[in-house]
């Protein structure tokens, strides 16, 4: 007994057509947002230009060119301040910006060079010390450092140090702020000051 299958001539009937591949997908979904973006261009032009600016500033020259400065980290609570570029004397409670140089960038290559935004704590002269991981600057308690960074990397406080002139103490608001506290971040010389910033809110 033969048996045979049962094929459709129904012209009306479509024939079955394989499922597209993989690539084909991909390269429809791509054609799609090409398209999308040629018909929405104003869309995505700030997005590549917000893109083009943190590529500069990670990768080419981290240090801040513009007058206006935007603080994204917790350290600090200000989020918008006017950066003065112009050479002025530093003085205790002034809050700058700073080209980070510290020993971290040993372990952390991305943090060379990068603007940090901090307060003032210590000038020349003055005296830190450190007991039980909290930090002091002439006997005034101003911060504990922390055991471990947030990927587990063991921190170090700052060893005690009569700070020497050119050199400042800086340090952030908040407690998770990594500032002069730590020995991977250490005191900040006078010409790795960028400028002084007087926050805006």
């Amino acid at each position: 007994m033969t048996t045979t299958e049962s094929v459709s001539t129904d012209p009306t009937v479509p024939a079955a057509t394989p499922a597209p591949g993989w690539w084909h997908r991909r390269a429809q979904t791509l054609a799609e947002l090409l398209r999308h973006m040629q018909r929405r261009w104003y869309l995505y032009l700030p997005v590549f230009a917000i893109w083009g600016f943190a590529y500069v500033r990670l990768f080419i020259d981290p240090t801040p060119r513009m007058p206006i400065l935007v603080n994204w980290t917790p350290s600090l609570p200000y989020h918008v301040a006017l950066m003065q570029f112009q050479q002025q004397p530093v003085r205790r409670g002034d809050l700058i910006v700073f080209a980070f140089a510290g020993e971290a960038q040993a372990h952390y290559p991305g943090l060379r060079g990068q603007p940090f935004f901090k307060q003032v704590r210590g000038m020349p002269g003055d005296v830190v010390t450190v007991l039980d991981r909290t930090v002091f600057v002439n006997g005034e308690a101003v911060g504990l450092a922390k055991t471990h960074a947030y990927d587990g990397h063991p921190l170090a406080p700052i060893a005690p140090v009569v700070i020497p002139p050119g050199h400042f103490y800086v340090q952030g608001i908040g407690p998770h702020s990594f500032d002069s506290r730590y020995a991977e971040s250490g005191l900040v010389r006078a010409e790795q000051v960028v400028g002084i910033v007087v926050p805006i809110f």
